[in-house]
């Protein structure tokens, strides 16, 4: 049986890698969660874009130091990972449990409920940072996940039998303001199913069930594996393949470079 990527603050075992994926590095160390180590998204979890035309705002990791920074950590393929944010999972827990999935690691999870939810179970804050027995780099030589670029979202989203996902917030997706990228719109011929949308009320995931039926009815009979998923720059993105995999509908691509990297494209059409 699968392994639900979300865990509840009551689950965690005792023996697990736990990882703050808050932006922020001052933010961590003036309190985390105690035994966590920071993982940055533009520290450690995203490379540095030469040019945000050419993949976006967050590229990924070259595999080579992604591999070194996980053994740095000392994580095996047997390691237990929980990641946790103050965000829902969506910046950047999420992209965590998405590149070590990428990697082929199996046992990786997101705590519903983030930071505030640990600390409403009782678990502690600290300031210490936490020292690691290093590993040999992961073993891992390339990603696994699949992934689309710039030329398959252009052939996906004019092709009936596929869907592309845009996870940003509506107002984003109808270009009424855009607060972080030069132009403001969508990818013609993309979906708006906003993060928002995989959370209940409270902040916590919906069930396997509600996220099945939710996506169910947005794909409108496409298979998950034909969907291509994107954000403003592969990101948040990841949350939505997080509830996917949950929904039991795995498969789903990846678009890194996102919207991020299509407005940068003046030849590409948008809405």
């Amino acid at each position: 049986m699968a392994l639900d990527p979300i865990i509840t603050p009551q689950q965690l075992p005792e023996q697990v890698a736990l990882f703050d994926c808050r932006p922020e590095t001052a933010a961590y160390l003036a309190g985390h969660i105690a035994g966590a180590i920071h993982a940055s998204l533009d520290r450690d979890l995203a490379s540095h874009p030469e040019d945000a035309a050419q993949g976006g705002r967050h590229p990924l990791p070259r595999v080579q130091d992604l591999a070194a920074l996980l053994g740095q950590w000392g994580l095996t393929p047997s390691t237990h990972v929980v990641a946790y944010d103050a965000q829902n999972g969506a910046n950047a827990a999420a992209r965590f449990w998405w590149l070590l999935r990428a990697f082929g690691h199996a046992r990786v999870q997101v705590v519903d409920g983030g930071l505030a939810a640990l600390q409403a179970a009782g678990f502690p804050l600290s300031q210490e940072v936490p020292t690691v027995q290093p590993a040999p780099p992961y073993p891992a030589h390339r990603f696994v996940a699949p992934q689309a670029d710039i030329d398959e979202v252009e052939a996906a989203r004019l092709d009936p039998m596929r869907r592309v996902i845009d996870v940003r917030a509506s107002f984003r997706y109808r270009g009424e303001s855009e607060p972080i990228d030069p132009v403001a719109g969508h990818i013609p011929g993309a979906i708006n199913v906003p993060l928002s949308e995989n959370l209940q009320a409270d902040g916590r995931f919906k069930t396997a069930g509600e996220l099945h039926a939710l996506y169910h009815d947005k794909l409108q009979g496409v298979p998950a594996a034909q969907a291509i998923i994107h954000c403003g720059s592969g990101v948040t993105a990841c949350h939505t393949l997080l509830a996917l995999e949950r929904a039991g509908l795995p498969g789903a691509k990846l678009y890194v470079g996102s919207w991020s990297e299509w407005c940068r494209n003046p030849q590409r059409e948008r809405a």
